[in-house]
């Protein structure tokens, strides 16, 4: 079918009250309209779709749309076209599920442009697409196609393309379907009318004179052939119309045509056999005009019956005859009595699917089909379902880019073998395991020592930027959780079990301090263990302080309290966690700033007992930094270990070593499953700060940012290991902009002693090159990164709107490398995308909060009524009365007395104490038969009463 106008439409506003231009029901009389879906509107698009997908041809501009799985939803949800972007279509075009004739290849000659060189390169080595459906973008399209076409060595087109371009005149258009007879006119709904006699329709353009641009009317007579169908395609006659014919019928909705001999012709204004227009279109020459209506009364024909070519017949006849039973069906009629029996019908259904799956023969499974067809169709005449309702949802499945599997309920799956030639029950097709490739989890870097140190580049301008980009954002791969816990529990276990001697075993095999003798060294600790260079000192003295001073002013300066309501009070006040445990990581650095970042707000909470946790160097010493600062913040003990033997020492205590309440600090992931496991056990008692991963930096750089700071950033965080990971985001950098950041990667990182593992954490770092702040910003929300550093022109403003981060640094004086040592905010912060949940370690992660409540006479007024009925509601009637009795004896309820309880007669006769004794061990010995159990009789003083199970008083 020729489209020759394509209405665009936003539906917001064309679905509201009061639409400007055409409405909804307008729009449908031409068959097709146009929106557009990006991110923000999705689900209202989608659901747009839904709900207009019976009347509408539905063709979707997803060029905004950045997911794979958000287009293949469009499709899926019934979209007809979608209009994509030369990348999306090289993407897409691989899918052997999404038809070609589905996408429109849209060329932007505005901004942004298509890249014109490489979609030429696509077209030569793709010829295919030369001749498909293609869109020239923008208000002014018509403008740019000549430009476009010749551009692309597509001049003139082949005619039969269809060539989509926007117009904002009837003459315009008529002129662009003069020069190319196979372009397809885009106007907005908002621009046309179909009475320009209606109020403030009077600017507004004719639709129907756009929609008869480029039409071609009999030479002689000026007057377009038409065929009418009714709903299903079913040709109902041959006619004319012209303009003013057409003009007619769209404004009353109902077939309307011109006949040479009387004019204007209403169909059945006199017979009475009137039509409900639903669309009009036409053929693919543009030629012929096809009305689309719902026939009324006898037919069509002037002869009484529906058609012109004769009475309808097959499924369609069956239909009208049925939806006649169903609004006057004549005494007795079979059709009559299955309206008004839905078990009837409903069984009859049922009956013959089986008689038709039993069938062999050719006219045995026609005959059994049709009938089953019969009482299928009254099954949806009863409940106004029409074949056009089944043919619509049918046309809306074959749409469908990904379908459901389609097996069977298991209740019709049936053992036996099948009854006619539609596959052999005998073969079996077995679903073996796909084939997999392993890779070590823990290689991550390859340690090329050749070659270029480079993030690898992303752009949001590529297709599908949302699914690549988030992937390639995927935090380096760690073992599984499953792997990890099978490694960790057998130590904690091992711990909790044997104490200093299960420490002092791991320490042993893990940090080969061979020579170690206890797992913990006890304050005051000596001074020989604490020497360093002045220098030294001043570093940690001058960082000390800021930290203390930052995390001394969190604290809350008094409790918090609050009148709820006359006479009820409500506080909150803070408590210091009494025993901490502080974990401190080796590893491939030593990191005494850790160890403040830890101790001196435990300390500025006042927390009684403070434990440090490090593993000792091979001579079974700790790092005198870590000696100094465990003295300065008034730590009682340093435990001699690390890893999960740390952890499980602090969370259940050992002969040395203090149980803790709270473990904080960060670690690897075998220390990360080591406290999850011990705050998940309830014996243990202990809770934690957060889950811990690899260390992680992302950085927002326009071009105001220095290359060699932000390099220097990236760097910062890729010297902790391999697998962490660093992200820079670019801010509308240009190749030369980006090429100047990544020349001094490479040259920092070379001059680096660590190198080799920064090579290995660039190898899973990135850039990601975007348009705005705005989409940078949703890029680091969405990442959470440990640090956020804003080198940007304005990273105060930008700072309101971020959402998701560790710690955030603002400027380009700002390294992360302050907010690691000295500045004074915390660097123990959630990493691994836990900044979504988490906060970094700070002065409330030493403390916990209680409140308390008071009411007075008053209060037992005002808030008693609403305690009693919340207790009624959930029926626990003691919380209920423990309201109720205050309520009584101040007055507010009348008192409630409680039933006597029962008497119970303690004098037994020996005869109803026998009675009940022997009643008594029949119930037992009919139990212990039931269990398999033979008591041998017995006459002693208690026989008959059981101990208490001992197992129920542990």
């Amino acid at each position: 079918m020729g489209v020759g106008m394509l209405i665009s439409v936003d539906p917001d506003d064309i679905t509201s009250a009061r639409p400007t231009g055409l409405t909804i029901d307008e729009v449908a009389l031409f068959g097709s309209a146009l929106f557009t879906a990006t991110p923000e509107s999705l689900q209202s698009r989608l659901s747009f779709l839904r709900r207009n997908f019976s009347t509408l041809k539905n063709y979707v501009d997803v060029r905004s749309l950045r997911s794979w799985n958000d287009v293949v939803e469009v499709l899926n949800n019934g979209a007809s076209k979608v209009f994509v972007t030369f990348e999306q279509l090289k993407v897409l075009s691989q899918e052997n599920t999404i038809l070609p004739d589905r996408l429109v290849l849209t060329i932007s000659p505005v901004n942004p442009k298509t890249d014109i060189e490489k979609l030429k390169a696509f077209l030569k080595a793709n010829h295919q697409w030369k001749s498909t459906e293609w869109a020239v973008d923008g208000d002014r399209g018509g403008e740019y196609v000549d430009a476009v076409l010749h551009a692309l060595d597509n001049f003139p087109p082949n005619p039969d393309q269809t060539i989509y371009v926007a117009t904002s005149s009837a003459a315009t258009g008529a002129e662009l379907l003069a020069k190319y007879p196979g372009n397809t006119l885009i106007i907005p709904s908002q621009r046309l009318t179909l009475d320009r006699t209606k109020k403030g329709h009077e600017d507004l353009i004719p639709a129907v004179d756009l929609f008869l641009a480029g039409a071609t009317a009999d030479r002689k007579t000026g007057l377009y052939a038409t065929t009418v169908v009714d709903e299903r395609g079913v040709a109902l006659g041959l006619v004319y119309s012209n303009q003013e014919s057409i003009t007619k019928a769209l404004q009353t909705r109902s077939g309307v045509y011109w006949s040479r001999k009387r004019g204007l012709w209403p169909k059945g204004a006199s017979s009475g056999d009137t039509q409900e227009l639903i669309s009009l279109s036409f053929d693919c020459d543009k030629d012929c005009l096809q009305f689309r209506v719902r026939q009324q009364g006898r037919g069509f024909c002037h002869l009484a019956v529906m058609s012109c070519w004769g009475p309808v017949s097959g499924l369609s006849k069956l239909q009208r005859t049925l939806q006649d039973r169903k609004s006057e069906a004549p005494e007795g009629s079979y059709t009559a009595r299955l309206f008004s029996d839905p078990k009837l019908i409903n069984a009859k259904i049922k009956e013959e699917a089986d008689e038709l799956c039993e069938a062999i023969t050719k006219e045995d499974i026609a005959s059994e089909a049709a009938d089953l067809l019969y009482f299928a169709l009254a099954r949806c005449v009863a409940a106004d379902v029409s074949l056009e309702d089944i043919e619509k949802n049918l046309d809306l499945k074959s749409l469908k880019v990904k379908r459901r599997k389609g097996d069977a309920k298991p209740q019709y799956v049936d053992e036996k073998p099948i009854a006619s030639g539609l596959g052999n029950s005998n073969t079996l097709i077995a679903n073996e395991p796909a084939s997999s490739i392993s890779k070590d989890i823990l290689d991550l870097a390859g340690k090329n020592e050749q070659g270029r140190i480079q993030l690898t580049r992303y752009s949001t301008a590529q297709a599908f930027s949302d699914d690549v980009i988030k992937t390639a954002l995927q935090r380096p791969a760690q073992r599984s959780n499953e792997k990890v816990m099978n490694l960790v529990a057998p130590i904690i276990s091992d711990v909790r079990e044997n104490g200093d001697k299960a420490v002092l075993k791991y320490t042993h095999k893990f940090e080969k301090a061979a020579s170690l003798k206890s797992p913990i060294l006890k304050a005051p600790f000596p001074k020989s263990l604490m020497q360093l260079p002045e220098e030294t000192i001043q570093a940690i003295n001058v960082s000390y302080e800021n930290i203390l001073k930052f995390h001394l002013a969190q604290k809350e300066p008094a409790p918090l309290i609050v009148s709820t309501m006359p006479g009820v009070i409500c506080s909150r006040f803070s408590r210091s966690i009494e025993k901490v445990g502080l974990y401190v990581p080796g590893g491939t650095a030593v990191l005494p700033s850790t160890a403040m970042m830890l101790g001196v707000p435990a300390m500025a909470a006042g927390c009684k007992s403070i434990v440090l946790a490090s593993p000792p160097r091979p001579d079974g010493t700790p790092t005198p930094e870590i000696v100094y600062i465990a003295h300065k913040v008034g730590a009682e003990s340093i435990v001699l270990a690390g890893g999960a033997q740390a952890i499980a020492a602090m969370a259940y205590g050992t002969e040395s070593v203090t149980k803790v309440d709270k473990i904080l600090g960060p670690g690897n992931q075998f220390v990360t499953a080591a406290k999850m496991i011990v705050s998940n056990d309830t014996t243990a008692s202990v809770s934690i700060d957060m889950p811990a991963g690899p260390s992680e930096v992302l950085v927002v750089a326009d071009r105001s940012a220095d290359p060699a700071f932000v390099a220097s950033d990236l760097l910062s965080q890729a010297e902790h290991g391999a697998d962490s990971q660093v992200v820079l985001i670019a801010v509308d950098l240009n190749e030369k902009e980006l090429s100047t950041i990544e020349d001094e990667v490479h040259r920092q990182a070379y001059a680096l002693p660590r190198v080799d593992i920064v090579r290995g954490a660039i190898e899973h770092s990135m850039t990601i090159s975007v348009p705005t702040i705005a989409e940078a910003l949703r890029w680091s929300n969405y990442y959470a990164p440990e640090h956020l550093i804003l080198q940007i022109e304005d990273p105060k403003a930008a700072l309101a709107h971020v959402r998701n981060a560790g710690s955030v640094f603002l400027g380009k004086w700002t390294p992360e490398s302050v907010g690691d040592y000295s500045a004074g905010v915390n660097h123990s912060l959630p990493t691994y995308g836990y900044a979504k949940q988490y906060s970094g370690v700070n002065l409330a992660s030493f403390m916990k909060h209680i409140t308390s409540s008071e009411v007075n006479e008053e209060g037992v007024g005002n808030v008693g009524p609403a305690v009693v009925e919340m207790a009624r509601c959930e029926g626990l009637d003691a919380h209920r009365r423990a309201m109720e009795m205050r309520m009584e004896q101040l007055g507010i309820l009348p008192r409630q007395h409680l039933p006597k309880p029962k008497e119970i007669n303690l004098e037994l006769n020996a005869k109803e104490l026998d009675s009940q004794e022997r009643q008594y061990n029949y119930v037992e010995e009919s139990q212990d038969e039931k269990n398999g159990v033979a008591e041998a009789p017995t006459t002693a003083p208690g026989a008959g009463v059981r101990s208490p199970d001992r197992s129920m008083l542990v």
